[in-house]
């Protein structure tokens, strides 16, 4: 069983800071919620978003939605060989079920991730919903998780390969991997410092599905699914 967390993702409601701005109030208006029910997006918030600490980070809800179309679609997934979840940067998780299906259209996982922020499960009330959302940091995640070795890839890590890695993957017996789900820059020094292993697979920093695309299938051929 792997198991995957997406850290320090790019994935919130608008927050208090830009509930004014004209920009943000121009499409809570659009799309009939107040602001603070809408999600941060990059690419109707940018003028907005000048002001917020960090936002070079922030804001890109479309970059967890392609990992988790990759993700929960996979061979692994389906074979009972994954786990996933996803921990944002403002300290909240994502609890996923392995039967999740995302929505393929982008602004119908936007009104999900919506009714998530609000609601806390999906489907709402639900004795078992497919998505649970709480306040839970990184840290305490792993300490429930209790990983046998956690890894994480960045192109800042010590060379390696993803053959190699999965190699090593496989043999343990609760493996963590941590994949970074925001636009830009290294992970973090508190993310990093919750880790056992730090890898570079390319000198360059890659897009988040693409890591993940290739520790997906190098996984599935280590453990036998492909």
């Amino acid at each position: 069983m792997l198991n995957l967390v997406f850290v320090e993702t790019a994935l919130e409601l608008v927050p208090p800071e830009i509930h004014k701005h004209p920009s943000v109030r121009r499409n809570a208006k659009r799309h009939g919620k107040p602001a603070e029910e809408n999600l941060l997006d990059r690419s109707l918030h940018h003028y907005a978003m000048t002001k917020l600490p960090n936002q070079e980070r922030r804001g890109r809800p479309d970059i967890i939605h392609v990992c988790l179309l990759e993700a929960m679609g996979s061979p692994l997934n389906k074979s009972g060989g994954l786990r996933v979840w996803v921990n944002t940067q403002q300290g909240f998780t994502i609890d996923i079920d392995p039967s999740t299906r995302p929505p393929r259209d982008y602004f119908r996982f936007k009104s999900l991730m919506e009714q998530l922020f609000k609601d806390r499960s999906s489907p709402a009330k639900s004795k078992e919903p497919l998505l649970r959302l709480r306040r839970l940091g990184l840290k305490e995640l792993l300490s429930e998780i209790k990983p046998s070795k956690v890894y994480a890839y960045t192109s800042h890590g010590v060379k390696d390969s993803f053959d190699s890695v999965a190699e090593r993957l496989a043999m343990e017996e609760n493996p963590v991997v941590l994949i970074g789900a925001y636009p830009s820059g290294p992970m973090s020094e508190d993310v990093l410092a919750l880790t056992d292993e730090v890898v570079s697979v390319y000198p360059e920093p890659l897009e988040s599905w693409i890591v993940l695309s290739r520790v997906i299938y190098s996984m599935e051929r280590a453990s036998g699914v492909l």
